[in-house]
């Protein structure tokens, strides 16, 4: 396939598989960060369909949101496309092949105070299977206080939790019978191990669907907090239309339950070449 080559320490890939999260350090080159902060810029220029303002308005700072952008904002597809991080995410995952799933951009502004509430992704999305990762890419130098915090292990706990509004921190209603209410992470935090990281540009976090996750306001008040998360699957993953809502909605796309995502809609980015 045409993105850069990259080759993944055994001890990265089993932490990722144990944890379900693990740090890539300097992973993407200067070049690949620019490209990524001029697709933000034109992005918050131009907002998607799906643009979220999470700060009520005359609060201070500012957490913006969008997704599903990247077949509009050239650096987007550029990123995805040629980038090591597809390559990346085949590893990890172990699989043959890797589709893009989706982009999701998430930028607070020094001094927001809004949560990013303790969830995990895959309830929220139209994706059954275990072959799924996110790289969680900060375009700011970050602190681990303000940046994403994980709970090791919790994507093998077989459990799925009902998707949480952002703005209000409450669960969607209607969703798949299979889904429990998310526990106060406090009551059981002392039985869990907790993962973080201090963020350089360069750097990405790579984590799996069903991985806890949770992040605080910006506690910065000079530096702003970007962050692109590029979403991707693997060999195992199959198109499911949820009950309720999704998030993202894809309105588009007309995948039948059990299908393998590959299509226009979901491509595939890199390949196991020896397979």
């Amino acid at each position: 396939m045409s993105g850069q080559t990259v080759s993944l320490a055994a001890e990265t890939i089993e932490t990722w598989r144990t944890d379900g999260v693990a740090v890539l350090r300097q992973i993407l080159s200067a070049e690949w960060i620019e490209t990524l902060r001029k697709g933000v810029a034109r992005n918050m220029e131009t907002p998607g369909p799906y643009t979220k303002q999470y700060t009520p308005e005359g609060g201070p700072g500012g957490f913006f949101g969008d997704y599903c952008n990247w077949s509009r904002i050239s650096e987007y597809e550029d990123f995805f496309r040629y980038s090591p991080a597809a390559e990346a995410a085949r590893q990890l995952m172990g699989s043959k092949k890797v589709n893009l799933f989706h982009e999701h951009v998430l930028v607070k502004e020094p001094g927001t105070r809004e949560p990013t509430p303790w969830h995990h992704d895959q309830p929220y999305y139209c994706v059954e299977g275990a072959d799924t990762c996110s790289l969680w890419i900060p375009l700011d130098p970050v602190k681990r206080e303000s940046a994403v915090e994980f709970v090791a292990g919790s994507h093998r706990w077989g459990r799925w939790f009902a998707p949480r509004m952002f703005a209000t921190q409450t669960s969607y209603v209607d969703t798949d019978p299979r889904f429990e209410e998310l526990p106060d992470i406090d009551t059981f935090a002392e039985d869990q191990r907790f993962v973080g990281f201090d963020l350089e540009p360069g750097d990405a976090i790579a984590f799996h669907f069903l991985t806890l996750h949770g992040a605080p306001g910006n506690t910065s008040t000079t530096e702003r907090r970007r962050a692109f998360a590029a979403r991707f699957t693997g060999d195992d993953a199959t198109f499911a239309r949820r009950p309720g809502i999704m998030s993202p909605p894809f309105p588009e796309v007309t995948l039948s339950d059990g299908s393998p995502l590959d299509s226009d809609w979901f491509p595939v980015l890199a390949k196991d070449e020896s397979a």
